[in-house]
């Protein structure tokens, strides 16, 4: 296959990068020649054996695009907008879903915990380290037994003895486990029964975190199923601005429009490799461009790709004004995702059998997509929040 061209997104049918400044068109190009030159290479075979590319830790190291958001402890100058962390999100996704969770999960979810969680003191003794990832960081919320309702059946709790809290439970899906230095943990205190956040150092006492095997989608993301057993926290090392489920949800709500960024490079990622393989691939004496029906699927994956793109463009702009609510990034997770699943099914079909090799690519990003269409809140629990948002009415039970 053709390596992707580095200045030029073929999706880009409106000219949203247009909407960046030139120096963020700069470091957007550079998150395009770094996964094209760095990760492209690697994806298949690390996809195929269920492994992580440990080698990137350093190359990202090296990028400057980690901390990017966090003014002080990223590259000099200004916090990075949401909009240009949302492309670069896009960007990495563009080539693949599992590096970009990687990424956001250090960069955004274990990064921001810390940002929007910790005391100055907190902020100053992670954050440099994280920001140029010397450190990787990981962030554990859901539970074997409990998902959507996390927020009122965690099962992990904290008990403060002393100076110390004691931490028990178990979680699961944890991104970056394996190998991160520090797990951003959650857990329900069981004085106040209020949830917490607690910064736990790998190889603490009592703390292991085991690879999830056989999976089908993400494969290359090293999620792990965590056991705490009587893991002792100091109380400096307690999330100090954390008092209750409500601030984690705040996290939330802002990391949860990068996994929208990131549904929408999964549907550029697999147009691109179908609008490729239709002009390339022949057919009854000519490309499979030149039929109708391909045309059509090719016009609807491009459809749902540019409202998408509309829809985040908007959403980044009222978070830049720090206006924006839970329901801007709810609607745009559900419906982003949504219509992600239908564009790599589309590109999918425009394949054929070849559709499902791995040597295609158009397979990996059928299987990841759904991943994201699940994480960080499933559709039905989006849809919830935008929908009692609307009517007034919770239809939560």
């Amino acid at each position: 296959m053709t390596a992707l061209t580095e200045q030029h997104n073929v999706a880009d049918f409106y000219e949203f990068e247009s909407a960046l400044t030139e120096e963020e068109r700069k470091v957007l190009a550079r998150t395009r020649t770094f996964m094209r030159d760095e990760v492209r290479p690697l994806v298949a075979e690390h996809w195929a054996e269920g492994t992580f590319p440990r080698q990137l830790v350093a190359r990202f190291r090296e990028s400057g695009l980690v901390g990017l958001p966090y003014e002080g402890y990223g590259e000099p100058g200004p916090a990075a907008s949401h909009l240009l962390t949302g492309m670069m999100a896009m960007e990495m996704s563009r080539v693949d879903a599992s590096v970009a969770t990687f990424f956001g999960v250090h960069n955004g979810l274990a990064m921001y915990a810390i940002q929007a969680g910790g005391d100055q003191e907190q902020r100053d003794r992670w954050l440099p380290a994280m920001a140029r990832m010397e450190t990787v960081g990981a962030f554990a919320l859901t539970e074997p037994l409990d998902g959507s309702d996390i927020a009122a059946g965690m099962r992990t709790t904290a008990r403060r003895e002393g100076d110390d809290w004691v931490i028990d439970g178990a979680k699961r899906w944890i991104g970056n486990a394996t190998f991160a230095d520090h797990v951003v943990v959650w857990a329900r205190d069981v004085a106040d029964d209020q949830v917490k956040g607690f910064v736990i150092d790998r190889g603490a006492p009592g703390f292991s975190a085991e690879r999830i095997a056989h999976k089908t989608s993400l494969r290359i993301v090293e999620n792990a199923d965590i056991t705490l057993n009587g893991v002792r926290v100091p109380e400096s090392d307690r999330l100090q601005n954390v008092s209750s489920f409500r601030d984690v949800a705040q996290i939330l709500r802002d990391t949860r429009s990068g996994v929208a960024w990131q549904a929408l490079g999964v549907m550029i990622g697999a147009y691109e490799l179908a609008l490729r393989y239709a002009t390339e691939r022949e057919q009854f004496g000519r490309p499979l461009a030149g039929f109708q029906l391909v045309q059509d699927l090719l016009v609807k994956s491009l459809g749902n790709i540019t409202s998408s793109w509309g829809m985040l463009l908007r959403l980044a702009r009222l978070q830049d004004a720090g206006v924006f609510r839970d329901e801007h990034s709810s609607l745009a997770k559900a419906h982003v995702t949504a219509r992600m699943r239908e564009v790599v099914a589309w590109a999918r079909e425009i394949f054929g059998g070849n559709g499902i090799v791995l040597e295609y690519d158009v397979a990996r990003f059928f299987a990841d997509a759904e991943a994201i269409y699940s994480f960080e809140g499933t559709r039905e629990m989006n849809t919830l929040i935008v929908g009692k948002a609307i009517t007034g009415q919770s239809a939560f039970v």
